[in-house]
C-alpha cells in the first residue's frame, strides 16, 4: 500500500493546491534573491572600475615622481587622464544600471501573498462542491 491509496481524493486535491501555492512562494523568493544578486553584481562592477582607475592614476603619479626619463614621465602623464576617464565611465555605467534595476524593482509585483490568502480562505470555507457525508 502506498501513500496515494491512503489519501482520499479530496485530500489529494487539497494537497495539490497547497503544493501549487508553495511553488509560487518559492518562485517569489528566488526572484527576490535574484534581484539582490543583481544589485550586488552592479556594486562589484563599480568597485572593479574604481580599483582599475585608482591603479592607473597611482601608476601615473609614480612614473612621474620616481623616473627622470621623459618616456616614463610621458607614460605617467598619459595614465592619469586614462584612469580618470575609466573611473568616470564606471560611475556612469553604475548609475545607469542602478536606474534600470530600480525601475524593474518598482515594476515587480509579487503574487505569492495573494495566492497564500486565497489558499487560506479556501481552507476556512467549507467545500460546497462535494456532498456532505451522512453522519
Amino acid at each position: 500500500m502506498n501513500w496515494r491509496s491512503i489519501l482520499s481524493r479530496r485530500e489529494r486535491k487539497k494537497l495539490k493546491k497547497d503544493l501549487k501555492v508553495q511553488e509560487k512562494q518559492n518562485v517569489e523568493v528566488r526572484d527576490q534573491l535574484a534581484m539582490e544578486r543583481t544589485k550586488l553584481a552592479n556594486e562589484r562592477t563599480l568597485l572593479a572600475y574604481s580599483r582599475t582607475a585608482m591603479a592607473l592614476v597611482l601608476a601615473g603619479l609614480s612614473f612621474i615622481k620616481f623616473f627622470e626619463d621623459p618616456l616614463y614621465k610621458g607614460f605617467g602623464a598619459m595614465f592619469i587622464p586614462i584612469g580618470l576617464v575609466i573611473g568616470f565611465v564606471g560611475y556612469r555605467r553604475y548609475c545607469k544600471k542602478q536606474e534600470r534595476i530600480q525601475h524593474h524593482t518598482r515594476v515587480y509585483a509579487p503574487t505569492s501573498p495573494v495566492h497564500a490568502e486565497v489558499a487560506a480562505q479556501e481552507k476556512a470555507e467549507p467545500d460546497t462542491n462535494t456532498p456532505n457525508p451522512i453522519v
